[in-house]
């Protein structure tokens, strides 16, 4: 977490950044910092993904990511230099803020050729990019796929979060009493996801997506339904898809964004769903991200799938990602015993 003042006019604002240098994007077309984010993903775990991708035929590897700020960084310096001086800037090209560009991008870098997309549902987009590659596996377009999200520094999304009031004034504080608001960050995280009858046995813990649940309970256009309705039909749709029941799961990773409004109804939800709060584990990690926006929902699946792997959490894992609009998504993750 860093702090800011230079984004948003006459205001210092925390938020969560991804430090030092990027690797270069050597393309103008998709020259912009969230694709140099999605880069910096793959060279992490580059030798782990040609293994990945050697076992498959390039063209049953689907790619699904969730995002929602594209581009368009990138985009309104190039508009503002166009409105200082009169003339488009060479670097600009408008495919930077068409929702497809990271998909674009992450397909011909890694070569493969099935189906490529993304997910832009705001805060729940990469964790709606989980149900919508299982589905691509599920009915056979594919056998296996890259699914993740990624949302690079946006000013325009800064500014319209300080337009409505919700950020905080410091470190944001999900569940306190006088929690004010959120921070806001930048993010990418990617998994590998494969068939189960496709998969190879390495030993270990492996961790496998049981299920998730979406619901769509448009109460208001940024507001949830105070009562959490919506965002406990995507938890309870989540676990029916797993086949859990409550005293399977060990942590929720809550959207928790530090707002009222957010934090009351979520807790309302997982309350109504978990009648013993105390054998559960319940956390925010956006005071340690920020917001992610519409790579939040796979950071976080990601910080599930650390503690499960690491066995840190024994049982099930819930991710809870809420947006916009009443567009609500849970993801459920388990572990698994491996043995070769």
């Amino acid at each position: 977490m860093v702090p800011l003042s230079a984004d948003i006019p006459g205001r210092t604002i925390l938020f969560g950044m991804v430090p030092g240098e990027l690797p270069p994007v050597d393309s103008r077309e998709f020259d912009m910092r969230s694709n140099r984010l999605l880069l910096h993903a793959v060279e992490q775990f580059r030798s782990e993904l040609d293994v990945f991708l050697s076992r498959y035929d390039s063209t049953r590897i689907a790619i699904v990511l969730g995002a929602s700020n594209t581009g368009i960084d990138e985009a309104q310096r190039h508009v503002d230099h166009w409105l200082d001086v009169g003339t488009k800037p060479a670097e600009m090209d408008f495919s930077m803020i068409e929702l497809g560009t990271q998909a674009d991008f992450l397909k011909k870098t890694l070569g493969v050729k099935g189906p490529a997309f993304t997910v832009s549902t705001a805060c729940s987009s990469s964790a709606k990019a989980f149900a919508s590659a299982r589905r691509l596996l599920e009915v056979g377009v594919a056998d296996a796929a890259i699914v993740g999200g990624v949302d690079g520094r946006c000013r325009f999304a800064m500014n319209g979060f300080h337009a409505l009031g919700a950020l905080a004034q410091g470190a944001c504080r999900p569940l306190a009493p006088d929690r004010d608001g959120i921070n806001l960050g930048e993010g990418v995280a990617l998994f590998t996801l494969e068939r189960e009858d496709m998969v190879e046995a390495k030993g270990g813990v492996r961790v496998r997506l049981a299920g998730v649940g979406e619901s769509s309970d448009a109460y208001h256009a940024t507001a949830p339904d105070p009562e959490g309705r919506g965002a406990e039909a995507a938890m309870r749709a989540a676990m029916d898809e797993a086949g859990l029941v409550p005293e399977d799961v060990a942590y929720v990773n809550l959207h928790g964004t530090g707002t009222q409004a957010n934090d009351a109804m979520e807790m309302k939800a997982v309350a109504r769903i978990f009648q013993n709060l105390n054998a559960l584990r319940i956390e925010s990690t956006k005071p340690m991200t920020g917001h992610c926006l519409g790579a939040a929902g796979a950071v976080e699946a990601a910080i599930c799938w650390l503690y499960l792997s690491s066995g840190d959490i024994a049982g099930a894992a819930l991710s809870n990602s809420f947006a916009f609009g009443g567009s609500n998504a849970c993801v459920a993750l388990v572990p698994e015993e491996v043995r070769q």
